[in-house]
């Protein structure tokens, strides 16, 4: 997959002479509504006989609108998008540059600048995308601007449960700790990216020997609590237990921030600095602090033993 990176005004040239049926939109998540639009862009694309393609933008407008006040945590940061994108067969992905230049654009400028210059034959998007100055483009607008140049197909609200799937749902639905129903909209296990470092080594002096994740700076992470995983390094996919939280028994006031700590089943070697990933399979329980030191080994004991049982059937 060619990646294709665009600034206004400084870079808006491709190096590519090719014809694309293009999805267009930002794509958090990649959940099953917007896996309908791109699987219908890549469609097209067989059907016209020319090349697939997705625009997204980066960062959030929202970060940006907001004056940057905003930190916006990604449920798929870049290159976990990245890897998914290509995984689905697409062959060109356009990343656009989202700053107040860009909002600035109107409509028609915006249509001219980054669908009919780039050699884009047919553009699909939810009913709900809108692009230019605030948002005043919406899809029937790309349709009346094409003069001709290219052709639109609208993608209707996607829906689980009558209600539509976004991206919206999906972060309150980590953020309850609730990764099956997310991983349900998403239409794969929730994932996070990253890498393994040093510790306070508390885990391997309880017996629990864990694997300290630190996640890629803008990922989210799903609710404080302990978790069936399956941890995946080196391309090889292994049982685990993670706990997402402060440790509450050890009081530690260093700890402002989420830890994530994974202790990985049947598993002994050297993971640090490794790149890894986990995807959250079942929440266990809700992080709690413990009266006594062996009331929290006792409890992980019983955590383990139900992570087996969740990850043996799935």
């Amino acid at each position: 997959m060619k990646v294709f990176e665009l600034c206004y005004p400084e870079n808006m040239t491709i190096d590519s002479d090719e014809e694309y049926s293009l999805a267009i939109g930002f794509f958090d998540g990649l959940h099953k509504g917007h896996q309908t639009v791109i699987h219908t862009a890549i469609e097209k694309a067989k059907e016209l006989s020319i090349r697939s393609a997705v625009m997204t933008f980066n960062p959030h407008p929202s970060h940006v609108l907001g004056g940057g006040k905003n930190k916006i945590g990604y449920i798929t940061p870049f290159e976990e998008k990245r890897r998914l994108l290509e995984n689905m067969g697409v062959d060109a992905l356009f990343v656009v540059k989202f700053d107040m230049q860009l909002a600035s654009l109107k409509p028609n400028e915006f249509v001219d600048l980054f669908i009919k210059s780039l050699g884009i034959k047919h553009v699909t998007a939810g009913f709900d995308y809108s692009f230019g100055s605030k948002g005043a483009g919406t899809m029937e607008d790309m349709k009346k601007l094409s003069a001709g140049a290219y052709e639109t197909t609208i993608i209707g609200k996607v829906t689980d449960n009558a209600d539509k799937i976004s991206s919206t749902r999906i972060r309150k639905l980590l953020s309850e700790g609730n990764v099956e129903d997310a991983s349900l909209l998403l239409g794969r296990n929730f994932r996070t990216i990253g890498v393994v470092i040093g510790g306070e080594k508390k885990g391997r002096l309880l017996g629990f020997p864990t694997a300290n994740v630190s996640p890629s700076e803008d990922s989210i992470l799903p609710g404080n609590g302990v978790y069936a995983v399956r941890f995946i390094v080196d391309g090889t996919s292994m049982k685990g237990v993670c706990n997402v939280g402060v440790k509450p028994t050890f009081d530690n006031p260093e700890i402002k921030s989420p830890l994530v700590e994974v202790h990985i089943l049947d598993y002994d070697g050297d993971l640090y600095e490794k790149e890894v990933a986990v995807e959250w399979v079942k929440h266990i329980r809700e992080e709690k602090k413990f009266e006594s030191v062996d009331a929290l080994i006792s409890q992980i004991e019983k955590d383990k033993k139900t992570a087996i049982d969740i990850l043996d059937k799935v």
